[in-house]
């Protein structure tokens, strides 16, 4: 198969719904380490996998100790749910009948998450949550609509997430639906496909792409055709179905680092080398249970054209010589640590179209002292004339006729287009100032999605939680509200804090870059097993981040409360109620 190449320049950008068909390269043969890198044998440097009949497999000579999920892989390929359409077959069979066999079970459980449907089997037994691809968070409101029509029919069983990683899930999918849902997401314009289990998650941009007075570049066509290569436009890329475990990818826009760089398996950060724009490359950050790491640098700076080669080389030296045992070893940091970032480096190299991968530049375009900006409210845009209202959606949670409302704002006031966020909320694009006013007027905006929420409300964000899914141990969304209600009414705060929940170490809800985070865990308390966090501390976003700590362990969540206002007052400069009204 040959490589391929996608070309565009900084100043002059392609059509993006337009992108050539998309083909693999062959894994590379062993080459001895060059000098500086690490030493690693031989042996150890041959790819894992081969292509049989345009799918990616595991080789028989490294099927031994591997885990559950590669076993299930290698049982049934996953993609021929959507590339042979066996979804059509699947969805005409009764749940009754698919329990019979282990097949067809973990079809419904693990290989449906190749097509995005993640079955909740525990709290909704049935049915399924749908997650999208969304490059960039950018959503239309035809597609809004849409989505709001899929899970209205659910009744109380649908609803929809802002997530975060800026993307929709909707939830309460039942599987015979889900051949035309997969249909109406096409004709609008959508796609679920590899969205979920061992696969590029969606790819994060700012959420103010194109319309910041003061960014540093428009990331949606390069997160677009990250999104068109993973997916072969929505046609499912075999090349890249087959990873060890899932992989995040974000391209940075702004100094304010909205995307969260240090977080994701690749982040692209703008920089010049002499004259010409590009990105020097962070590799390798991710949370999971056993272990959270921040990204480091790969050395390494692409132009603008390598967007694309670059992420496809880096996916295939992981595809090829990623371990495929313990879950928790799995992802691409534990094959850098394992080899060495030199040597992980040079095999992204032989990977490259050219064989070339330039050093990292020191021209990095992000200022490092840059004061993160707020999005919520009414804030102007580089288009004279026109503002983007940023809105509070209280942890990302929205109902069949808050999406049709949005859309209809969107259309009504903007231009038919909303943006989500990593912090679970949504911005509409392009208001004329002239309608600013009658916007913020707009019943929608004063009761539910306000562009000026309590200070501690504006950076609540909290995972699914165990409402829906099976791996939360606590409920996350609507105890976070509570909470956060109670401890506002005790203590006065004047600065923003970010409080994060997540409801298992799997940090879907990324508490470890909040300022404070809780993890669901369960504990004791008179004798008793009750739902309870750990607590963590510390967490910072921006060119200084850092992953936050634990705190305190083991928190029974209904002795919450003083924890955090005692945290609050003593880190955070919040004054206790009682005391302000005093000094009144």
């Amino acid at each position: 198969m040959a490589s391929f190449s996608v070309k565009f320049s900084a100043t002059s950008l392609p059509n993006t719904n337009r992108c050539s068909k998309l083909h693999a390269t062959p894994p590379q043969t062993v080459a001895v380490p060059p000098s500086g890198a690490a030493e690693v044998a031989a042996e150890r440097l041959e790819p894992r996998v081969e292509e049989r009949d345009g799918y990616w497999v595991l080789k028989e000579k490294f099927r031994q100790g591997i885990n559950p999920a590669e076993k299930a892989k290698i049982e049934k390929e996953p993609m021929k749910l959507f590339t042979e359409n066996g979804i059509e077959d699947l969805a005409k069979i009764s749940l009754e009948e698919i329990e019979k066999s282990k097949l067809t079970k973990d079809d419904i459980d693990l290989r449906l998450k190749w097509l995005g449907l993640f079955h909740r089997r525990k709290h909704q037994y049935g049915r399924f949550m749908m997650r999208l691809k969304l490059p960039n968070g950018v959503t239309t409101s035809a597609q809004t609509r849409y989505l709001a029509s899929v899970i209205r029919k659910y009744g109380k069983d649908g609803c929809a997430d802002v997530t975060t990683r800026q993307n929709w899930q909707i939830r309460g999918v039942v599987l015979p639906d889900v051949p035309d849902i997969l249909k109406g997401l096409d004709e609008v314009g959508l796609t679920s496909l590899q969205s979920g289990m061992d696969n590029v998650r969606n790819p994060v941009g700012n959420p103010l792409a194109g319309i910041d007075p003061q960014e540093i570049v428009d990331t949606r066509p390069y997160t677009n055709l990250l999104s068109q290569y993973v997916t072969a436009n929505f046609r499912g890329n075999l090349a890249v179905t087959n990873l060890p475990r899932k992989w995040n990818v974000c391209v940075i826009g702004s100094h304010d680092l909205y995307e969260h760089p240090h977080i994701n398996d690749l982040a692209y950060m703008p920089a010049t080398k002499d004259g010409r724009f590009g990105f020097n490359l962070l590799v390798g950050g991710f949370f999971s249970p056993k272990r959270c790491a921040e990204a480091i640098p790969l050395d390494a700076w692409v132009p603008a054209d390598d967007v694309v080669p670059v992420c496809k080389a880096i996916l295939e030296a992981y595809r090829d010589l990623g371990t495929r045992g313990n879950r928790q070893k799995t992802r691409m940091m534990w094959l850098i640590d394992e080899l060495g970032v030199e040597a992980f480096r040079e095999e992204v190299v032989k990977r490259m179209p050219q064989q070339k991968l330039e050093r990292e530049s020191a021209e990095d375009l992000v200022q490092k002292q840059w004061e993160r900006r707020e999005y919520l409210g009414v804030h102007p845009q580089k288009q004279e004339g026109y503002s983007f209202v940023g809105l509070h959606i209280p942890v990302g949670r929205v109902q069949a006729d808050d999406m049709d409302e949005l859309a209809r704002l969107a259309d009504e006031y903007g231009s038919g287009e909303l943006r989500v966020t990593v912090e679970q909320n949504i911005i509409i694009p392009n208001v004329e100032n002239s309608k600013i006013k009658a916007l913020l007027n707009e019943p929608l905006l004063k009761n539910r999605f306000s562009p000026d929420p309590p200070i501690l409300m504006k950076n609540l964000v909290a995972c699914t939680g165990n409402q829906f899914c099976g791996q939360a141990i606590i409920e996350t969304k609507a105890r976070s509200m509570r909470i956060t209600e109670e401890v506002q009414r005790l203590v006065s705060v004047t600065q923003p804090v970010r409080m994060h929940w997540t409801g298992c170490p799997n940090s879907c809800g990324q508490v470890q870059v909040a300022d404070i985070g809780f993890m669901g865990c369960l504990t004791r308390k008179e004798g008793k097993t009750v739902e309870g966090a750990d607590v963590f501390l510390g967490g910072r976003i921006g060119s200084d981040s850092h992953l936050g700590d634990v705190y305190k362990k083991s928190v029974p969540c209904e002795d919450l409360v003083p924890i955090i206002v005692d945290l609050l007052v003593n880190k955070f400069g919040a004054v206790p109620r009682e005391r302000e009204e005093a000094e009144d």
